[in-house]
């Protein structure tokens, strides 16, 4: 019951920030921004950092690829981008409403994997398996002989996401597979990583705008509704306060006094693009 809880709230949540960011901001993808020199790291450049993080790892697919899974695809933004580049492109999603996104995007050029990466059924193979921030979610003591089992001879796996380093933090960004543990399976296993680079760097800002726009936006929007439902129905209002009182103190000691900024970011988390190449 309370997977299918969180499940449920994630796609709402997902659906929520699609539609904001899209009608707002012009975002089009779902993952972070890579902040090149010289971008100013606000909001409202935000979608010209989601297009840089794109042609980046463009630029780091090998040149023997044609046929890609994408892997946690989000709303096909991205997959329709190398679809577009005369890669052939298949989709995993799990969620209902950016299935639909992708569906309409993709049309028929595309098959839909509506499941978990674990669940995929099917006897296609592919050049590389791709995940772009989707790494994290994926059971990292299974996603390398999946990923094996879908790739051609030779194929390759690229990863562009962030992993945890060594250090214990308290309310600061959740996700992201150890990066030791990760390394561990890496190297016991038939891939060899030909590409490691670290853009944590680049990548931290993202974390700059979330706080900002958490404080100073989304907090005393909260506020101002707390405020309407007071002068309405104080009572009702104060019983359902009390009834989520634990809920709520946890969500205000993450967001307003917990670690959650790049400089934070910087120091918990390291977010890498590996390219790893199947051994024959």
């Amino acid at each position: 019951m309370a997977e299918s809880k969180k499940h449920v709230s994630r796609e709402i949540g997902l659906e929520i920030g699609h539609i904001a960011g899209k009608g707002l901001f012009k975002l089009e993808h779902l993952h972070y921004g890579l902040w090149k020199k010289g971008l100013e790291p606000e909001i409202l450049n935000l979608h010209i950092a989601q297009d840089e993080y794109c042609k980046f790892i463009i630029s780091h697919i090998p040149a023997e690829v044609k046929s890609i899974l994408d892997v946690g695809c989000g709303a096909g933004a991205f997959s329709k981008k190398l679809a577009d580049l005369g890669y052939k492109v298949d989709c995993v999603c799990p969620t209902e409403y950016q299935n639909k996104l992708v569906e309409e995007r993709m049309g028929k050029t595309a098959e839909v994997f509506k499941c978990k990466f674990e669940e995929i059924q099917t006897n296609k193979k592919y050049d590389m398996v791709q995940f772009c921030e989707s790494f994290q979610y994926i059971d990292l003591d299974r996603v390398i002989d999946i990923a094996s089992r879908l790739l051609n001879p030779n194929g390759y796996i690229l990863i562009c996401d962030f992993f945890k380093k060594p250090v214990k933090v308290e309310n600061g960004l959740k996700g992201g597979h150890k990066f030791d543990k990760f390394m561990e399976v890496m190297n016991k296993s038939p891939f060899k990583i030909i590409e490691d680079i670290d853009i944590t760097a680049e990548t931290a800002p993202n974390m700059d705008i979330l706080d900002r726009a958490t404080k100073e936006v989304m907090i005393p929007i909260a506020g101002a509704v707390d405020r309407f439902l007071m002068s309405r129905n104080p009572w009702i209002t104060k019983l359902i306060k009390w009834k989520y009182r634990a809920k709520l103190q946890k969500a205000e000691k993450k967001y307003l006094f917990g670690n959650r900024t790049g400089k934070d970011f910087m120091e918990t988390k390291t977010y890498r693009l590996f390219v790893c190449k199947k051994e024959k």
